[in-house]
């Protein structure tokens, strides 16, 4: 376990150049909750990560969906939910709700509950759904363990990118998620089931910096900052709990959970263990292609997909049907 290292001090500088003094204060609160939602409170956009590179996502698709131009959202609406209407859906930490609301203009959805801890994202969110008419929506601004899960009420429960976040997790899936699911209803998940805290053993992050070293100079200079990354440490434990205490707080628990209490529909890892360390706060090189940083982008690729080979992927598409026979 790293409890502070290098990487910290230069994530605590770029932050507080993106996000200004009144950020770095509020991860002083004595409250766990108020420094959680603190992280999400801000949306402005700075192309600093993976997922802000167009090859990714495509990469991404390739490994989800089996082609480069389909999304799991669409993978999700025209293939697992063919021919499904009247469905009801709970977004847990849904952020700014945007691939909720896709889903519900599709017609497939009856109703849709997102609950999030962030107030700004949900006023955001709600401003947007009655701007556009999404009356099947309804916005929660509430902690999870506060919320009442109605019995048998919903045919998906859906996190993106937030299960990670949970405290609890065979718990939370085995009883109030299990609960408020109908039989047959889904768990779908879209999330990072790496190690706890990110906290990646070693030879994972002699990977990470052997790949560093196949970018070149010009492609490693930070946003914001000026610094190269010359050098990837990992995430010091100190800083994530001031940061944002639930970061990652039970990720290696979530596929053991599933796995006991659902029955296993689709699962599609898409790597990460590599490429969200490599690009992360120099992704904004690789947002417009040249032959210089495509070929780079490639290159990342194949050595992302030979390390995959002998390791679990750090993220994955997941879908898991709620059976009563299965342990409870």
């Amino acid at each position: 376990m790293r409890i502070i290292t290098f990487d910290d001090f230069i994530d605590v500088y770029t932050k507080g150049k993106k996000r200004g003094l009144n950020f770095l204060l509020s991860k002083l609160s004595v409250s766990k909750n108020k420094r959680t939602q603190s992280a999400f409170d801000q949306t402005r956009e700075i192309n600093v990560n993976w997922w802000n590179v167009p090859l990714v996502r495509k990469r991404w698709n390739q490994k989800i969906c089996g082609s480069s131009e389909k999304n799991h959202l669409t993978y999700l609406l025209e293939d697992l939910l063919a021919n499904k209407k009247n469905l009801k859906l709970l977004s847990l930490g849904s952020g700014l709700c945007g691939e909720e609301m896709k889903m519900a203009q599709s017609g497939k959805f009856e109703e849709i509950i997102c609950l999030d801890l962030s107030k700004y994202r949900m006023d955001q969110a709600r401003a947007r759904a009655k701007k556009e008419g999404l009356q099947n929506m309804k916005f929660i601004n509430q902690a999870i363990n506060k919320f009442d899960f109605p019995e048998q009420h919903f045919d998906i429960v859906f996190f993106r990118a937030s299960l990670h976040h949970f405290k609890d997790v065979s718990t939370l899936l085995s009883e109030k998620v299990k609960n408020t699911l109908k039989p047959g209803g889904l768990v779908i998940i879209n999330e990072y089931v790496g190690p706890n805290r990110m906290q990646y053993p070693d030879h994972q992050i002699k990977a990470i910096n052997e790949a560093l070293q196949m970018i070149p100079k010009p492609l490693k200079k930070r946003s914001q900052s000026g610094f190269y990354k010359n050098k990837f440490y990992g995430s010091g434990v100190l800083r994530m709990l001031i940061a944002d205490p639930s970061e990652c707080i039970e990720s290696e628990k979530i596929l053991p959970a599933l796995h006991q209490h659902f029955e296993i529909v689709a699962e599609k890892p898409y790597g990460g263990n590599i490429l969200a360390n490599v690009l992360k706060d120099i992704a904004h090189h690789f947002i417009e292609l040249n032959s210089e940083n495509e070929k780079t982008l490639k290159d990342l690729f194949a050595f992302e997909d030979e390390y995959l080979k002998k390791n679990p992927s750090d993220y994955l598409f997941g879908v898991y049907r709620n059976e009563e026979n299965r342990q409870h």
